[in-house]
């Protein structure tokens, strides 16, 4: 049994996802900002006081490009990692290095001023990191082996979220990218169980 730590209303809507691609069997136990979450029971299994977190056969898994492809890699059978490894690994890695980074120092209202500083970031800056995605997905309909895979839940996830709230400029590549997603009855599951649990994770 797979157990998910979460709240409905946090990047924890990213493991349901793909839990729910993987169609294994999961617990869910949702957790409180600043109560539960941070309780000694909950600190023990994550020390960062944040969700998500799965935890399966004693094994403790935290962050989403993580997550996506421990479970990817465990359960083979799922589909959902991809032969392609080298596109596997370097999107997910630059969706969880690069592009968080640019895009929640952008929505801090904080951007490098010169290329010193965009050197210093390491990751150029938002322009720079959403240029090269956009390049990615211009050739390609999914992030590795021509199908959808778990890199495509993650990257997927911070596009649609991005665009939806504004923290990632609306481009007709990514557009067309989370239009061949955003249908799939995976997402709708999972979107639909965590809705159903906003009114349980309040104080």
């Amino acid at each position: 049994m797979i157990t998910f730590y979460t709240n409905p209303q946090s990047r924890g809507r990213i493991a349901r996802w793909m839990l729910e691609e993987l169609g294994q069997p999961y617990e869910t136990r949702v957790l409180e900002y600043y109560t539960s979450m941070k309780a000694p029971e909950y600190l023990a299994v994550n020390p960062m006081g944040k969700v998500p977190t799965v935890v399966h056969e004693g094994k403790v898994v935290t962050e989403n490009a993580a997550i996506c492809t421990y479970l990817a890699m465990t359960f083979p059978e799922a589909g959902l990692m991809a032969e392609d490894k080298a596109a596997f690994f370097r999107w997910m890695f630059f969706a969880a290095g690069p592009l968080e980074q640019a895009v929640v120092n952008s929505s801090f209202g904080w951007a490098p001023k010169d290329q010193h500083e965009k050197r210093r970031a390491g990751y150029g800056d938002l322009d720079d990191v959403l240029r090269t995605l956009v390049g990615h997905l211009q050739s390609n309909d999914y992030i590795a082996d021509g199908r959808f895979t778990a890199a495509d839940v993650f990257i997927g996830s911070a596009l649609g979220w991005g665009m939806q709230f504004g923290t990632i400029p609306g481009h007709d590549v990514f557009h067309a990218y989370w239009a061949r997603l955003k249908d799939r009855p995976e997402l709708a599951a999972a979107n639909a169980k965590d809705n159903a649990l906003i009114a349980e994770a309040r104080p």
